[in-house]
């Protein structure tokens, strides 16, 4: 009996010894069932492409990566829950959130369990040199600002009108304190500012009715894809004759799709380069179309530099450091088009592209 309790024993060690190692956990948080969902979804799509090609060359260090994602519904309470549970979940790190109005709220509960987020697409001045747990793939709203203004008036336009939304009031408000300034400082004046709150029975009319009353050379949305669409349909309809554009985040496949012809020659800027043929991107754009039978957008491009970024300071981290600190210890690095390189509050540089929309498709224009 002592002869087989030994065996048994000794086979349980050997069977554990042969098993593979626990996987890592990544996070994930995003919109993923929204007005604006069309962003969280790429960029999990993003997410998934990257784990999946990371667990076929043999994962991390001989780990397999484990997705743990979570729906924030851009929701403060539904993100603070979502925030829990993936802290509850012990993953390294989170890829996420995608828009400012929800980080507020998740970035605290996270930050409880020194879990670090990593978003592909934050920009709010709000989370600007701020030693805490989270980095940022993106650049800020000033920079973004700073160029549209420099652009736009380069266009001609000197009076300009516009709608934002501030259901991500962290996000615009911050986008428009920026580009007033700008744009002031340039020559131009901001003739109306029109608030709404995006939902299904939003009177888009209205809003642009209020906006062509300080009689604008030029209109300006700073919203999602989905209520971009709508605005501009409405412009097209009450003034014809004037330009229109949008701040970066509208910039998905999902404006196009809405808003067809209405949203022709409009200008928008992309923080990639769609029409990029280096062998990497071409090799990750077709990856993710055979995937996911979509073609890539910003937040997927991003969130792919996020994982990139995060997986290789997982790989190199040392010890006991933590992932932020391995994180900035170790770069700069190699992203899909661009070094990312993070100053030591975590915050980066990057290059952006502007574009007008014509005949259905982003196209570049400086």
């Amino acid at each position: 009996m002592k002869a087989w309790h030994f065996a048994a024993a000794s086979m349980c060690l050997l069977l554990a010894a042969c098993s593979p190692p626990e996987p890592l956990k990544i996070g994930f948080v995003g919109g993923l069932s929204d007005r604006n969902s069309d962003v969280g979804q790429a960029g999990q799509n993003g997410v998934i492409l990257a784990i999946e090609q990371v667990n076929r060359s043999g994962g991390i260090n001989g780990r397999k990566l484990e997705l743990v994602s979570r729906d924030d519904a851009q929701d403060r309470e539904t993100a603070a829950r979502a925030a829990a549970e993936l802290a509850a979940e012990k993953v390294e790190a989170v890829i996420g959130p995608f828009t400012s109005g929800v980080a507020a709220a998740l970035l605290p509960v996270l930050a409880k369990t020194n879990t670090l987020a990593i978003s592909p697409t934050l920009t709010s001045m709000d989370f600007y040199h701020k030693d805490d747990n989270l980095v940022r793939i993106n650049r800020t709203t000033r920079d973004n600002a700073r160029d549209y203004a420099r652009v736009l008036y380069g266009l001609g336009q000197r009076r300009i009108a516009v709608a934002f939304d501030v259901r991500n009031r962290s996000f615009t408000q911050s986008w428009l304190d920026e580009f007033r300034q700008a744009f002031s400082d340039a020559g131009g004046t901001l003739v109306a500012e029109v608030p709404f709150e995006s939902r299904p029975n939003v009177d888009f009319g209205a809003v642009v009715g209020d906006m062509l009353k300080g009689r604008p050379d030029g209109l300006f949305y700073i919203a999602g894809a989905i209520d971009v669409a709508r605005l501009a349909q409405h412009s097209r309809r009450l003034a014809p004759a004037l330009p229109i554009g949008a701040s970066e985040w509208a910039a998905t496949e999902q404006l196009l799709e809405l808003g067809g012809k209405m949203v022709e020659g409009l200008v928008i800027v992309l923080n990639y380069n769609r029409d990029d043929d280096s062998p990497r991107y071409t090799a990750f754009r077709e990856a993710y179309f055979k995937r996911f039978q979509k073609t890539p957008g910003y937040s997927s491009v991003s969130a792919y530099d996020a994982a990139t970024v995060l997986f290789a300071a997982l790989g190199r981290r040392e010890g006991k450091a933590s992932v932020k600190d391995a994180l900035l210890r170790h770069g700069p690095y190699q992203g899909l088009q661009q070094e990312i390189a993070f100053d030591k509050f975590g915050d980066t540089q990057r290059k952006v592209f502007f574009t007008t929309i014509n005949d259905g498709r982003f196209m570049l224009t400086r």
